[in-house]
């Protein structure tokens, strides 16, 4: 339909928005649109997330939020350099080697993990409770992740060529059937849906055996930092309210989200309040969420020196975080 916008038109449809309350008419006004790059598909990693965007909080800073979500076949930061979002989630061993070897204009602003929640999980009848016990196995790992397993291997000082390291395809059926000894995984998810298979897992954290890093990194290229610096402070200080309000009772948000957010996942509600707990201890931090603390940083730095990956503290940047 052709909307004939003539002066009478224009006249009537500026006296309809002076009715509406002042604080809608503003934010229609000043909201500014900001793109969000999700790491992985739609599950409790990303709840804080949701539970900002059903609640308005993002609104209330004045942001209108588009959310993208990510899966196997999405690789954040190429979203970012494409210009195709303002902010997104990463790993920082790939985000880094990426500014050392390609020049790449990141900055990472903040961190949704302290502790990463990638590590080993292997079934309870046939344990692998330590890196050495990975010599003479074979370990699935995704493509991405082979250079967090080759620095932990390293710094645990076992032999890479004593592991049969084999392509993962984040399923966890070959290692149910024995196929494969342990796959690299989420700790906080994939254990409870190898239960619900009727078969009990057992996990570590790489980050327990000295491949101390975040996850879910929070970067932006530099041209966006410089030239939305406040819409980016408004997301995560939105974003930090989200995490907030869903990590005070883990059990609430998941179910709410069952017909929106997580609908059509093939994942169940109990294996995200699951995700959603186990989450918890490894995101809180005394500075709050997305916080880097200088001594968690300088065992970023450490832990990717040990595989050849040069950070520096200057690719970390924590003014932002200050403005909150």
């Amino acid at each position: 339909m052709k909307l004939n916008l003539n002066r009478r038109n224009f006249l009537a449809l500026a006296a309809a928005g002076a009715t509406l309350p002042l604080t809608t008419r503003l934010a229609m006004a000043q909201a500014t649109p900001f793109n969000f790059q999700a790491s992985w598909i739609n599950d409790a990693e990303f709840a804080g997330y949701f539970l900002a965007i059903d609640k308005g909080y993002y609104k209330d800073e004045g942001l209108d939020v588009t959310y993208l979500s990510g899966g196997p076949d999405v690789i954040p930061e190429s979203s970012l350099i494409a210009g195709k979002a303002d902010l997104t989630l990463t790993t920082p061993d790939t985000t880094i080697k990426a500014i050392v070897e390609q020049g790449a204009p990141f900055k990472i602003i903040g961190a949704q993990y302290q502790k990463n929640p990638i590590g080993i999980v292997s079934l309870a009848s046939n344990p692998i409770k330590t890196p050495q016990d990975l010599v003479g196995k074979t370990l699935a790992v995704p493509p991405v992740n082979v250079i967090s397993v080759e620095a932990m291997l390293k710094i645990s000082g076992v032999d890479r060529a004593a592991v049969n390291i084999v392509p993962y395809a984040y399923d966890p059926t070959p290692l149910i059937k024995g196929e494969i000894d342990a796959s690299l995984d989420f700790t906080t998810n994939v254990p409870f849906t190898i239960q619900q298979a009727g078969v009990e897992a057992t996990s570590f954290l790489l980050y327990d055996f000295g491949f101390t890093i975040f996850n879910d990194t929070v970067v932006v290229t530099t041209d966006t930092l410089a030239a939305k610096r406040k819409e980016i402070v408004s997301f995560l200080r939105a974003s930090r309210k989200g995490w907030e309000e869903n990590l005070k009772d883990t059990t609430v948000y998941p179910p709410t989200f069952a017909e929106t957010w997580f609908k059509g996942t093939g994942r169940s509600i109990e294996n995200e309040v699951y995700f959603n707990t186990a989450q918890k201890p490894l995101m809180e931090a005394a500075g709050g969420i997305f916080s880097m603390s200088e001594e968690d940083i300088a065992k970023n730095i450490e832990a990717l020196a040990a595989v050849g990956i040069a950070a520096t503290r200057e690719m970390f940047d924590t003014t932002v975080l200050e403005e909150i």
